[in-house]
């Protein structure tokens, strides 16, 4: 892909996120952030991507990504999302869930907070013991962290003490977490199982079970439409990608073939969701596009080393009922593009905001695409 610019960082890359826009902003966002996994010194760094005096002749963005601050972190960087334009929750595989500051007028970075051990497999008071912090997710001032001890916490930032823990939510992993609305969670588990919470009840046990029939395949990653609450995407261990609908049944909606090993993550676009991205161990990186006017266009548009794949898709009333959950073929179609032609090594994490793309290897590399849509 031409329109991508590659950065190599000398570090396996676990998680790359876009630093959110404030809320009126129409420029494409400019900062993002990493974290990274099996090195001696993980780090967590900020990049930035909006220097405008590397504009080619066509306006297109020519420079590389240009890191402006890091900071040590204590072990494997196992999940990372922005809390607002400041600050970033980042989980670790030690068990501690860490709150840093972006200070923007001397582009330093600071702990600002931390929760020891929020994770822990014996006691929190032992030197040892410490359980993966697998997943986070933020929706300001609460932080909700899920890890490999089955356990769920809940953080208000700028409070020392937890406000809430689920010390038995999952008997076996948890792998991540999203909100559905502002006081239920979705976390997703080792065995298959979706599980939906509702914070405001005071019982420690979930208000709905899903599962994937069969396998018990562990799931890695779920993410919820921005739109349509009701409507989750999940991928796991099997490299599918699973459609869910969480008003009616147990199980998907729809399982899609996708990846031929692991998929690490997948996310809606945050403002167009009828485009959904997934990243995985096998090295590739799937643009997933439902957007109607699909069939209209001919394959032969997509040159540049991307394969492309038309397949039959299953909607209702197109108007009313996302692409996503839909079940008559002759509909529409979806559309596939794998955006990282030759594919290496794990794409372990991505994310999209606006026109753009960010995603990160075990190549030790970082890479932007900053016109997902020309």
């Amino acid at each position: 892909m031409e329109d991508v610019c590659a950065k190599f960082v000398s570090q396996k890359i676990s998680k790359a996120r876009w630093r959110p826009l404030p809320a009126a902003a129409l420029q494409p966002p400019e900062l993002f952030a990493t974290g990274s996994w099996d090195n001696e010194d993980n780090r967590i760094s900020i990049w930035s991507v909006g220097d405008l005096g590397n504009v080619g002749l066509n306006g297109e963005y020519q420079g590389e990504p240009q890191l402006l601050c890091d900071i040590r972190h204590d072990g494997d960087v196992m999940d990372m999302q922005f809390l607002d334009q400041e600050r970033i929750v980042v989980a670790s595989s030690t068990g501690t869930v860490t709150v840093f500051r972006h200070h923007q007028n001397n582009q330093t970075l600071s702990a600002n907070q931390r929760w020891e051990k929020a994770h822990y497999h014996v006691g929190q008071d032992t030197s040892c013991g410490g359980a993966a912090c697998t997943g986070v997710i933020c929706n300001n001032p609460e932080i909700v962290t899920v890890g490999e001890d089955g356990r769920i916490n809940l953080f208000r930032a700028d409070q020392k003490d937890t406000v809430r823990t689920i010390d038995n939510a999952d008997s076996s992993t948890l792998h991540a977490v999203t909100f559905l609305r502002t006081t239920e969670i979705l976390t997703v588990n080792s065995i298959g199982q979706l599980k939906i919470w509702d914070l405001r009840q005071q019982r420690n046990e979930p208000s709905q079970i899903f599962s994937l029939t069969g396998d018990r395949v562990p799931l890695h990653c779920v993410d919820r439409h921005p739109n349509q609450q009701h409507i989750v995407a999940t991928g796991g261990q099997d490299g599918m990608l699973s459609i869910w609908d969480i008003r009616q049944g147990t199980m998907p909606v729809s399982l899609l073939n996708a990846h031929e090993a692991e998929m690490w993550e997948v996310h809606f676009h945050p403002s167009n969701p009828d485009h959904l991205f997934t990243c995985s161990e096998d090295g590739s990186l799937w643009h997933w596009d439902t957007s109607t006017d699909v069939s209209d266009k001919p394959s032969f548009l997509h040159q540049g080393g991307r394969s492309t794949t038309y397949f039959s898709h299953n909607t209702i009333n197109q108007s009313v009922v996302s692409a996503w959950l839909s079940n008559d073929p002759t509909k529409d179609r979806m559309e596939i593009t794998n955006l990282i032609p030759n594919q290496t090594l794990s794409v372990n994490s991505l994310d999209i905001l606006g026109p753009c793309l960010v995603y990160g290897t075990d190549a030790e590399a970082i890479y932007v695409n900053r016109q997902l849509f020309a």
